[in-house]
């Protein structure tokens, strides 16, 4: 991981602009067009994991909040995972499985890669971004979170040791609750998407979808709420740094950070979570 860094670092340093114009790219056959992406999937993540050496101040500003916030959620670490699981049988089995399932790897790339299949063949450059997009962020994501898991070697609620209780290397699957994978995953694939639209309804609509997978694992007892406020975060600043570095080349369409063709500025989402020992809340601005 720390080789990874370092050439990431390396990387960044060497930054050259895209050597294609818009006009290239869009003459491209299929076959360029998949090398194309192929170099900016790579590219994406490595970018990605170079970000945190250039983190300005209102950047270590949004890590100290986040750092502050998942401290508050953890003293009620269990008391949470009580509650949501206590409401396991509630919740219908087919919301519970479509959790497991869109967060589960084989389906997850399933899904994105059959996104970016259909734009690669429309040669359509909205949805191959959108397909380089959530292809890059999920494998820069998935990477990280089975290094994360591995170090941490945190053990999961539904082995009953409590929230303090750390393995690091151990290997088993019970000491692997941080970060957790179906929501790096899940949400990784709905937050990209949701940056294809425009209408923040529809936005709303894929967040939503997408944040099943998380609440699942929380029924299940397979994480703590830390594990996924935490995970939802890595997600968001993965796809985030994917995303600029994408705005940087000329065969995606229009720019999302700063003027675009359009001459507009991009609509900007926040959101922000609240918490409580017997709730969660996401609450999205627009």
């Amino acid at each position: 991981m720390i080789l990874l860094l370092t050439v990431s670092s390396l990387f960044s340093q060497n930054f050259k602009p895209d050597s294609y114009s818009a006009s290239d790219v869009s003459n491209m056959s299929t076959w360029e067009l998949l090398k194309y992406d192929g170099l900016h999937m790579f590219n994406g993540a490595a970018y990605a994991y170079s970000r945190p050496f250039h983190w300005g101040k209102t950047d270590f500003y949004r890590a100290g909040a986040t750092t502050l916030l998942v401290g508050g959620i953890y003293t009620f670490d269990e008391d949470s995972s009580d509650f949501f699981r206590d409401q396991k049988e509630d919740v219908p089995k087919l919301l519970r499985d479509f959790g497991w399932y869109f967060g589960s790897p084989q389906n997850n790339y399933g899904v994105t890669a059959g996104i970016y299949t259909y734009g690669l063949l429309a040669k359509s450059p909205e949805w191959r971004r959108t397909g380089v997009l959530m292809i890059s962020s999920a494998s820069a994501g998935g990477l990280l979170q089975q290094v994360l898991k591995a170090v941490t070697g945190r053990a999961r609620p539904e082995t009953g040791l409590g929230k303090h209780e750390f393995r690091p290397f151990s290997g088993e699957s019970g000491y692997r609750s941080f970060p957790s994978g179906h929501t790096v995953l899940s949400f990784t694939t709905a937050y990209a998407l949701a940056k294809h639209f425009d209408n923040p309804y529809v936005k709303a609509g894929i967040y939503t979808v997408g944040l099943i997978s998380p609440v699942s694992r929380l029924w299940s007892g397979a994480h703590f709420l830390t594990d996924i406020v935490l995970s939802l975060a890595i997600t968001i600043a993965t796809v985030e740094a994917v995303d600029r570095y994408l705005d940087t080349r000329n065969g995606y369409g229009d720019k999302r950070y700063g003027k675009g063709r359009t001459g507009r500025d991009p609509q900007k989402m926040v959101f922000s979570f609240t918490a409580t020992s017997n709730a969660i809340g996401v609450t999205l601005n627009f």
